[in-house]
């Protein structure tokens, strides 16, 4: 009796000392836990894209030749009428004299015909007075009618040189004019194209020589927001951008076009959405790139959680299993961020979904609606849950039987 006594000392002492070493082994679980809060939500539509001025002149030459002077350089502020270069005007000025010339000759021309054709209405009303006196012959008339309608002939000519020759003189002093190139609008020179001493030449496609800014405080930004998307964006929404310049400076503007012509660059389909900018202060610059955040929905005091909390599922020994069965494919799924509506971005409501909150330090799965979302919050439309109450965004340690909370703070990051 004694020696089975003793056999079942040891067997116990082995178990326990079995026993143990296991809860040793075996972490202990705890979740990491994070507050519903209150306030405001903004789902935002983000988008790339280049600063430009509102309006943008290109000017060029209407004629050829050579520049000779130069009145303007970057950044120079011109008005309309001045002028910012000069092409040589010598040859042009040698055409005005030589069509004067020959506007000066086709009216003496013309004044020639005209008393050619006076005297031969003299002679011919003459003639015909002769003729009914028998003095001259019908032939010597019909001489004289022949004369008066060549002279009425060479009038008409002398008066069509006359106007071509005034063409000419008039085409003649257009083109010394253009040779002083000139600004077209009131605004700010952002590119000069040309030099002295370089030659330019008119043609069916203008050389540009200078890019005038019409208005560089008033300037847009033209984006290329995805098909996707574009539904969301509608006129007159608010937009933020930063631009590399100043990384902490936030710029706003307002959506004043959505263009309907796409842009397929290797089977993406984009959208050209242009956004309006104050640059009253000419802090940014044509060219800039701007990182634009559209506005696209907006809700104020609502219930926000926390987008890991939707993502959380409680690990379990069936999970590990399968995850060891499957590779880490699984795990990599369960972990992936979704939204309410099960895109990224979180356009839609959600239904069918749920978070987990500790009660008796077990996950409690609670159902929940959700609206809007953007990347830090989740609206909560529809739930037992309130404000204040915590839900579980995190697990560590063994599979999910008892265990310890973690208080984690607001995860919800700053406000919008």
């Amino acid at each position: 009796m004694k020696k089975y006594l003793i056999i079942l000392a040891v067997i116990l002492a082995i178990s326990a000392i079995a026993g143990f070493f296991f809860y040793k082994r075996t972490p202990e679980v705890s979740y990491k836990t994070a507050r519903i809060e209150r306030g405001a939500i903004v789902s935002t539509v983000a988008a790339t894209g280049n600063l430009s001025a509102v309006t943008t002149v290109q000017v060029g030459t209407q004629v050829s030749g050579t520049i000779q002077k130069l009145y303007a350089d970057f950044n120079s502020r011109v008005k309309k009428g001045q002028a910012i270069a000069e092409i040589d005007p010598s040859l042009f000025n040698a055409s005005v004299e030589q069509s004067q010339g020959n506007f000066l000759n086709a009216e003496a021309n013309l004044q020639k015909a005209r008393v050619i054709l006076a005297d031969a209405e003299r002679t011919l009303l003459r003639n015909k007075k002769l003729l009914a006196e028998g003095i001259i012959s019908q032939g010597d008339y019909d001489v004289a009618e022949t004369a008066l309608q060549s002279a009425g002939a060479s009038v008409k000519a002398a008066q069509g040189g006359l106007a071509q020759t005034r063409g000419s003189l008039m085409q003649a002093r257009t083109n010394l004019r253009y040779s002083v190139i000139r600004s077209p609008v009131d605004g700010v020179v952002i590119s000069r194209a040309v030099d002295v001493g370089q030659t330019v030449a008119a043609s069916f496609s203008t050389p540009t020589l200078f890019t005038i800014a019409k208005d560089l405080t008033k300037m847009q930004i033209e984006v290329s927001v995805d098909e996707a998307d574009i539904s969301r964006i509608v006129l007159d929404q608010k937009a933020t951008f930063n631009v590399d310049s100043y990384p902490e400076q936030t710029f706003r503007g307002q959506v004043v076009q959505i263009r309907s012509a796409p842009i397929i660059t290797q089977n993406v389909v984009t959208y050209v959405v242009v956004v309006n900018v104050d640059n009253s202060d000419l802090k940014l610059k044509p060219g800039m790139t701007a990182n634009v955040s559209i506005e696209v929905a907006r809700k104020d005091y609502v219930l926000k959680l926390p987008p890991a909390a939707l993502r959380f599922k409680p690990k379990t020994k069936g999970d590990e299993a399968k995850a060891r069965g499957k590779g880490e494919r699984n795990g990599a799924n369960t972990q992936r961020p979704t939204s309410p509506g099960g895109k990224a971005g979180g356009r839609k409501g959600g239904h069918g979904q749920q978070v987990y909150t500790l009660k008796d330090n077990q996950p409690l799965a609670v159902p929940v609606k959700t609206g809007i979302a953007n990347n830090n919050s989740i609206e909560l439309v529809e739930s037992t849950l309130k404000e204040g109450d915590e839900v579980i965004i995190e697990q560590s340690g063994g599979d999910s039987g008892s265990g310890k909370k973690k208080a984690a703070g607001s995860p919800m990051g700053r406000p919008f």
